[in-house]
């Protein structure tokens, strides 16, 4: 029977999941948020479904739960960050003040991140940014999981890429996308609820197309989104995230099941403010044009429609579910049982 949680009492369940598992109280706080603000807003794909990668992750030995990140490199608009083995979320906390005053200061900036595991929605790295003002873009690179053009085989990671930008009359305009044709946590999620998926999608270990998620999945490859095209904006992300930062390409993660990819991430910042225009208001024009347009939605939307309902009813999610996190919450001998 479904039950419905508030998102403080998500976070800190968990939080506390992370902690009682190897993270330190400093890595946890930014993991856990980005998994209680993806079920909050509907994004269930990259909620809690990814716990158990993150806990599995540290427990063995795969990614280091503790470790602080350091920076490498620093000019007046570039920070180059080495994670430790650890994860981009704890990175992206602790160089958000440097970063956005390089951006104040010069215009634009350029984050780069290495060493480092993501495994999650990229829109709330760079959601609060455009509400501060900012024009943010990002994208993560991760193991190969996406054929080329016209390959059979994966060689590409999903490799998704968010932009946010501000309005002057609403929430930030913020669109999140894998240049796969369905990312890896759908395919993930109708694996685990039995579900078929679409065709076009993906293609079986021996290059076949299959609409059999478990097939995709275990020595199968997914497709790029628009063909040639996806692939192009999937090479273009590896050189963004892997090579510009030093991490490794998605064919050469060692990455496998459940466990999060190692990659790199690439953020741009750019203040529009030291261009001289307002940008909040000329979004605006064209946010108007696309509704005149006949659109009924912007990219984000359906997540904050979803945001605002959680927030006056709560989070939905299934006693079974509720009580595995509290079993994770308590510890590894109560998640054992």
């Amino acid at each position: 029977m479904p039950t419905t949680v508030t998102y403080e009492a998500l976070l800190g369940l968990a939080e506390r999941a992370l902690i009682a598992h190897g993270y330190s109280a400093l890595a946890a706080a930014p993991i856990a948020r980005t998994i209680a603000q993806c079920e909050r807003d509907g994004t269930r794909s990259h909620g809690l479904l990814r716990l158990p990668g993150y806990i599995e992750a540290v427990r063995s030995g795969w990614a280091d739960g503790t470790v602080l990140p350091r920076v490498t490199a620093r000019s007046p608009s570039m920070l180059v960050i080495d994670a430790g083995n650890g994860f981009t979320h704890l990175a992206l906390a602790q160089s958000e003040d440097e970063i956005t005053g390089m951006a104040m200061s010069t215009g634009t900036a350029v984050l780069l991140i290495r060493n480092a595991h993501h495994g999650a929605a990229l829109w709330p790295d760079i959601e609060g940014l455009a509400r501060e003002g900012f024009v943010a873009m990002t994208c993560v690179n991760s193991r190969a999981r996406l054929t080329g053009w016209g390959g059979s085989k994966a060689v590409f990671g999903t490799n998704a890429s968010a932009f946010a930008c501000p309005r002057a009359g609403g929430d930030p305009v913020v669109w999140d996308q894998s240049t796969s044709v369905m990312s890896q946590g759908d395919v993930l999620l109708a694996a685990r609820e039995g579900r078929a998926i679409p065709e076009g999608v993906g293609v079986d270990a021996k290059g076949q197309p299959t609409t059999d998620p478990k097939a995709v999945l275990e020595g199968g490859a997914l497709l790029p989104f628009g063909g040639h095209k996806g692939a192009s904006i999937a090479f273009a992300v590896e050189i963004l995230a892997a090579a510009l930062s030093g991490a490794p390409f998605g064919f050469e993660s060692p990455a496998k099941g459940n466990l999060p990819s190692k990659c790199g991430q690439f953020l741009l910042v750019i203040d529009p403010r030291r261009a001289g225009t307002e940008v909040g208001s000329r979004v605006e024009g064209l946010v108007a044009a696309v509704r005149d347009a006949g659109s009924p939605h912007l990219p984000g939307s359906r997540r904050y429609e979803r945001r605002r309902k959680s927030q006056a009813e709560g989070i939905p999610i299934g006693a079974d579910a509720l009580a595995n996190l509290e079993k994770l919450a308590a510890g590894p001998s109560a998640a054992a049982t």
